[in-house]
């Protein structure tokens, strides 16, 4: 699964590498975000309009639901593949899946991401990782899948999404996690978002994303709390799974200075402060 990834890059930065536009609106709600967790708003890029940035929760829900739902993934097997083994190259059920066959086929998503998070399959977030793109890509996108929904009671509109997993590589079979989040080459990101690209294609890219082009390293348990949202919990406290030599780690990423804000008791952010290396 990915219950939990970090989205710290400005939305100048998102602009011009994904070439989008903001408005005004969205721009008013984007705050940095170094523990997005289910709930919360975060950026995406959606089909119904790939050429702007739209915050939308994390946490799907369907349209038809009766009440709200926060499902943060969505498996690309379906109910297939239940042992989760890494080596299955079958049929993608999320194509029949009630909750989420309508949205894979005409409303998907970019979620913007500069790393996400992970942990073992049983220690999960008590030995959490930070996974992260190689040689500075980023910010990168996950392949996600939105849906409106309509509170019965008030009308009140959500839009929410969840992020695509597929079988683990041999980077999160090393954290000892047994799934992996589908991230998106650059090259696939339009026809992602493109309603015209044959489902054929989409399903193609519903793959594990290359070992070799990710590392990772062990990061405080404190990431847990879903509340908490401060500079030193993206900072490695352990070895890197694969060793890197230090000019490919030296890009630093302004985040959070040096206060403990909590996302709900006023988060402070200082642009000009340098946290952690990726």
């Amino acid at each position: 699964m990915c219950g939990r990834y970090v989205t710290v890059s400005t939305v100048q930065t998102i602009e011009n590498r994904f070439r989008v536009q903001t408005t005004p609106d969205v721009s008013a709600q984007w705050s940095p975000n170094a523990n997005v967790s289910h709930g919360e708003a975060a950026p995406v890029i959606a089909s119904d309009n790939p050429s702007a940035l739209q915050m939308q929760q994390f946490g799907f829900t369907p349209r038809w639901a009766k009440k709200q739902f926060y499902m943060i993934n969505a498996r690309s097997e379906g109910d297939h593949n239940k042992e989760d083994r890494p080596e299955y190259a079958g049929a993608m059920g999320i194509l029949q899946k009630p909750m989420f066959r309508q949205s894979i086929r005409d409303r998907r998503c970019i979620v913007i991401a500069d790393a996400f998070i992970e942990g073992p399959r049983q220690e999960k977030l008590t030995k959490p990782y930070l996974v992260y793109a190689r040689h500075g890509r980023r910010p990168f996108g996950l392949a996600g899948i939105w849906d409106e929904w309509a509170n019965p009671s008030t009308g009140k509109i959500t839009r929410s999404f969840a992020i695509l997993t597929t079988v683990a590589n041999e980077l999160m079979q090393a954290i000892g996690h047994h799934r992996s989040p589908v991230v998106l080459d650059e090259a696939q990101e339009h026809a992602w978002v493109d309603l015209s690209t044959p489902l054929s294609v989409i399903t193609g890219m519903l793959k594990p994303y290359p070992a070799a082009k990710l590392n990772a390293y062990p990061i405080s348990p404190d990431i847990r709390d879903p509340r908490a949202n401060r500079s030193g919990l993206l900072q490695p406290i352990g070895a890197r799974i694969y060793p890197e030599h230090g000019f490919e780690i030296c890009q630093e990423i302004e985040i959070f200075g040096t206060g403990d804000s909590q996302k709900h008791g006023g988060q402070s952010y200082d642009p000009g402060a340098q946290g952690s290396l990726f």
